[in-house]
């Protein structure tokens, strides 16, 4: 499989291969939420195959956070934290690449202060309630922020930071029209609707300019469909995807459940997902494929898409040394074996058993 030779991104840092470890929600920092041990062991037990690591996302400012357990990044005192996490993805040859994001509507009103929860409009909020629009100002605030956040990770000792612009998260929610019913500049049209994410890419590479070489990777994760009637569609994040792929990026890197979807919303013919983008892109630069990819027939069907880079995330939970096998001929499990220590966080574990089916096996 020549997806286990070496790639150089176009700014001359080399993977060992192309396989890279999807980022993962563990919900497992400590309370104060730096980073705990067995999420150390997690990445550290990973590492020793991919040639990337991308973390679970950490929150770029305090009224981001979405998740319980979540690592944070928005004040410098949590670059120990982040560079416990860089040290043990590096212990086994892998790059480390921290996921920054902004919760926005998503946002869990207990975790964030004065329950107070943003978004690009006035919308539902998650837990049912509501969520206000940003001010501009604010919104230059949170800029500003996935700035300093990605000054930290380079700081920390990372080799690069994912934007998270996928999953129903802030950047994705501007970009949405089902979620942005703004009518200043960051609304209406989809070239306003893509200003904040674009702005947040800018900022993201002036600091990088500043305070890092340009081997330091930036990345940029985006879902491409969503569902509701003013939501996203294919012909939308053909345009979003066009105007990042020149925006100073390393790589684009889709969200999807499953590799083989077709588009849904879209005007062409419905196709597979990724060759449509990876045309969209022509090679400008590299596109990390990424869904149910299990089982060595699953990576060589994902080949055939086109992306340069593939992400494995629930098969390196089930299987974590799964590049290794892959590389030395041995057979991989498929479904998650309960009876063996797979070194998963406690609250990931029981987050998986909560949501069946989403990893095969689990029960």
């Amino acid at each position: 499989m020549t997806y286990l030779t070496p790639f150089t991104f176009n700014n001359g840092v080399t993977l060992r291969n192309r396989y890279v470890m999807a980022p993962m929600t563990t919900y497992s920092a400590n309370a104060d939420d730096t980073v705990s041990d067995e999420e150390i062991a997690y990445y550290k037990e990973r590492s020793y195959g991919v040639g990337a690591v991308v973390t679970a996302c950490t929150y770029v400012i305090a009224n981001g956070k979405g998740f319980p357990g979540q690592i944070a990044a928005h004040t410098d005192a949590y670059i120990p934290s982040l560079s416990k996490i860089a040290s043990a993805i590096h212990e086994g040859g892998s790059k480390a690449i921290l996921q920054i994001y902004h919760g926005g509507r998503q946002a869990v009103r207990e975790l964030v202060p004065n329950g107070d929860v943003v978004s690009a409009s006035d919308t539902v909020a998650a837990d049912g309630g509501s969520a206000r629009a940003l001010t501009i100002d604010e919104i230059h605030d949170i800029i500003q922020a996935f700035g300093e956040t990605t000054r930290r990770a380079i700081e920390a000792g990372f080799d690069g930071v994912e934007i998270h612009g996928a999953n129903t998260y802030l950047l994705q929610q501007f970009f949405s029209g089902f979620t942005n019913q703004r009518n200043d500049v960051y609304g209406g049209s989809v070239e306003k609707r893509m200003r904040f994410p674009l702005e947040v890419v800018a900022e993201v590479n002036r600091v990088k300019a500043r305070y890092a070489d340009k081997q330091f990777i930036v990345g940029y994760r985006f879902s491409p469909e969503e569902p509701e009637e003013q939501g996203i569609t294919m012909d939308e994040t053909i345009q979003l995807v066009d105007r990042l792929a020149d925006a100073g990026l390393d790589y684009l890197h889709i969200s999807l459940g499953d590799f083989r979807a077709n588009a849904r919303r879209y005007s062409g013919e419905k196709e597979n997902r990724i060759q449509i983008l990876h045309r969209v892109i022509r090679g400008r630069v590299p596109f990390i494929g990424v869904g149910s990819i299990y089982s060595k027939q699953d990576a060589q069907q994902a080949i055939e898409t086109g992306a340069e880079l593939l992400a494995l995330g629930r098969e390196l939970l089930i299987e974590p040394h799964w590049v290794e096998k892959i590389a030395a001929g041995e057979e991989v499990i498929t479904e998650m074996d309960m009876t063996r220590d797979n070194v998963i966080p406690g609250p990931l574990m029981d987050m998986m058993k909560l949501r069946q089916g989403w990893v095969p096996g689990v029960k």
